[in-house]
């Protein structure tokens, strides 16, 4: 009996270092990094929200265009992108993405459907990573407001719509926290989603390693002081669901981080503490906190960037503390006297995107927390509608979404913002295969 049990443990141990093994081609964390195939991951990206929309054959798709889009990116050594699940439904409504993915809770559009598997399928072919949102606290492609609508709530009071009424707005999705309904159906759009198998790859979405992390939402938030218990339950059952569904893939929030949080960084850190939430991520938006004047951007910019650095030594101080990397998922600029025209200079927000790129090399020089940055947002070889400012259906899709105006932050192919993003993409990738000096 000895004899048969020692061959036995022979046999067996060999296997399990293999069974303990991550598949091949998926993100990892290591601590405070991200590893990929056993090498530290540390990266340039960009927000393409509207990828899935371009990778369609119907309204607004253009998949000429995309893979052309994902050549110039591949090219300039960006490749990771931040990509929107899909918008909810209907497509009716006023400073929204049209059109929508979920029409109403359990109703979806194949046409999107296929032109998120295209798009997923064009990344593999080029090794790149993404990170898909799957709900969003503000308007543009429906999120809270529209699963509140869907479940008795009323009309979804527009802020653009309503003299720039931003605390109604806010007041109204901050329901979201305590409508169980609107969070089922949340949950039921995850499990139809993660379920699903890419048409062109013939890979369940959880067995594929281009999709580097499920995202919960476009910068999520409470709303409110008297929501955070709500919001703070709502995350982490999501965050479980998520891994339970994907245990390969990570999970990250999407959240702005303490801005986002009720201006509270313990807020932030009583969400982000929980074990399946794998990495960190924040946002920073000069501009619109008043940290950057629109009429004097380059008497203000050092400001900013000075606000900047604070904000992210916060962030990644708590980062290396939970020993979670930590991705700068959205940041952005507008040109220099503010137009939405390619003509406006780009000088002010190629030295701001400068200070962000400069961090993220000296960290993976140093094997440090911050493991990424996603600019917002590359708008390729769109061009703005010189008849108006604002979306509409036909107009080409960028990377301002359809309540801004189309181009006051986006990225174009012909900037000399895209030079400066290779340059740094680069020397970043150069850096992670390097060891720690």
């Amino acid at each position: 009996m000895k004899r048969i049990c020692y061959f036995l443990l022979l046999f067996m141990f060999p296997v399990l270092p293999l069974l303990a093994q991550k598949p091949k081609g998926f993100v990892q964390t290591n601590g405070h990094t991200f590893t990929l195939d056993g090498k530290p991951y540390y990266y340039v990206g960009t927000n393409y929200w509207y990828g899935g929309l371009l990778g369609s054959t119907g309204q607004g798709g253009n998949r000429e265009r995309l893979k052309k889009e994902l050549d110039l990116l591949k090219k300039a050594g960006v490749t990771n992108l931040r990509v929107l699940a899909g918008a909810e439904g209907p497509n009716n409504q006023p400073y929204r993405v049209s059109p929508g993915l979920m029409m109403k809770p359990g109703v979806y559009n194949d046409t999107l459907l296929a032109g998120l598997d295209f798009l997923l399928a064009e990344m593999a072919k080029r090794d790149m990573k993404a990170v898909l949102y799957l709900n969003n606290s503000w308007e543009w492609s429906g999120g809270y407001g529209q699963y509140l609508n869907w479940n008795g709530y009323g009309p979804i009071p527009y802020a653009l719509a309503n003299n720039n009424d931003w605390a109604g707005f806010m007041r109204y999705v901050g329901q979201f926290h305590q409508c169980d309904p609107c969070k089922q159906q949340f949950a039921d759009h995850i499990r139809f989603l993660l379920g699903r198998t890419n048409q062109f790859t013939k890979q369940k979405y959880t067995q594929d390693p281009t999709i580097m992390s499920w995202q919960i939402a476009n910068e999520p938030r409470a709303f409110s002081m008297a929501n955070v218990p709500a919001y703070d339950r709502w995350i982490k059952s999501t965050a479980a669901l998520l891994k339970s569904l994907a245990p390969h893939q990570l999970v990250s929030t999407g959240s702005e981080g303490s801005h986002g949080s009720e201006a509270s960084m313990e807020v932030f850190k009583q969400v982000h503490t929980d074990p399946n939430i794998d990495y960190l991520t924040m946002h920073i938006w000069p501009k619109n906190w008043g940290w950057l004047d629109s009429k004097n951007i380059s008497g203000t910019l050092d400001s900013a960037i000075a606000k900047t650095e604070q904000y992210m030594n916060r962030h990644l101080e708590f980062a290396q503390q939970q020993q979670k990397p930590m991705v700068m998922e959205e940041f952005g600029l507008p040109r220099d006297h503010h137009q939405y025209n390619l003509t406006d200079p780009t000088t002010a927000r190629d030295k701001y995107y400068q200070y962000v790129f400069e961090r993220v090399l000296r960290s993976a020089q140093e094997k440090g927390a911050l493991a990424g940055a996603n600019f917002w947002a590359f708008s390729g070889t769109a061009q703005p509608n010189p008849s108006r400012h604002f979306w509409q259906p036909g107009d080409d899709l960028m990377g301002d979404p359809p309540q801004e105006e189309q181009g006051l932050n986006s990225v174009f192919a012909s900037d000399s913002t895209m030079p400066l993003i290779a340059k740094y993409a680069k020397a970043i990738k150069k850096a992670a295969q390097k060891k720690k000096k």
